[in-house]
């Protein structure tokens, strides 16, 4: 068993509420100096991004989940996470299909880049991303499910873009893996609250960050897993065979350079 610090909800500056310090390579450098062993990167409706940080990922040893933060018809926000890149792919075909077409407007939303993995400047996104799909959350589900792939249900404490504001509940057996709660509902205890609303899933919390900043010091989770595979985190999130998942504020074990720790820890 391996402990891992994870991060499964990061935004690039392909998202466009994103800073332009939030490139790839960013990303996943800080993610190595400051112990932060597994990543999702989880853009808005899109993946451009993802290739870039498969590939520094490499370079500096962190684990990069393939991902997408999805907006379903109902104007939901769902983590769509997967194995491979290409499953990734795969879905971001289908995701195209059912955009609505419209183009960004950069002045009122920011702009969208996709950049490579030395954070070079390879094109602007015209496409407005931040925009609701025409997949229902069910389809979503189903369908990232059917690619091999987990869902969980975004920051569902939010008044507005989460499954609970939009929906008012979460089925039982819906399919989602997990429900994420926000830094703020976090701190603000709001578990118990949404434990019988979001059908008795286990929570989790991300940074859902839009800057470097908040990526360093938000919330994350410790990882307790054979491997850092879609199908162990399955099982870490259901609590099955010794696997688990502990979510939380872990800003003061994310030491400077100076003082810096690895999560990454062998488990006997």
């Amino acid at each position: 068993m391996q402990t891992v610090l994870a991060d499964l909800h990061v935004h690039t500056l392909l998202s466009p509420c994103a800073e332009v310090e939030m490139t790839p390579h960013h990303i996943v450098m800080r993610a190595a100096e400051y112990g932060i062993g597994a990543v999702a990167i989880t853009d808005h409706n899109a993946s451009a991004n993802v290739p870039a940080a498969l590939e520094a990922a490499q370079r500096y040893g962190v684990k990069v989940f393939p991902g997408m933060e999805v907006e379903s018809s109902e104007e939901a926000h769902i983590v769509a996470l997967f194995d491979t890149l290409e499953q990734l792919q795969r879905w971001q075909l289908l995701v195209d299909e059912h955009m609505n077409g419209m183009l960004n407007d950069v002045e009122r939303f920011g702009a969208q880049y996709v950049v490579d993995a030395e954070d070079e400047f390879v094109r602007e996104e015209q496409r407005l991303l931040h925009a609701p799909l025409s997949l229902t959350a069910a389809q979503v589900v189903q369908q990232v499910a059917a690619l091999g792939g987990l869902t969980i249900a975004a920051h569902i404490d939010r008044p507005s873009y989460s499954i609970l504001g939009q929906l008012g509940f979460i089925e039982p057996d819906f399919g989602f893996a997990a429900a994420e709660i926000s830094d703020a509902g976090w701190r603000r205890k709001m578990q118990s609250k949404l434990q019988r609303l979001a059908g008795y899933l286990p929570f989790i919390t991300n940074s859902d960050a839009h800057n470097i900043y908040d990526f360093v010091q938000g919330p994350k989770n410790l990882l307790q897993v054979e491997e850092l595979t879609i199908a162990e985190l399955k099982l870490a999130l259901a609590g099955k065979g010794m696997r688990n998942v502990l979510p939380g504020q872990f800003s003061d074990f994310v030491k400077n350079d100076a003082n810096r720790v690895h999560y990454i820890a062998k488990i006997t």
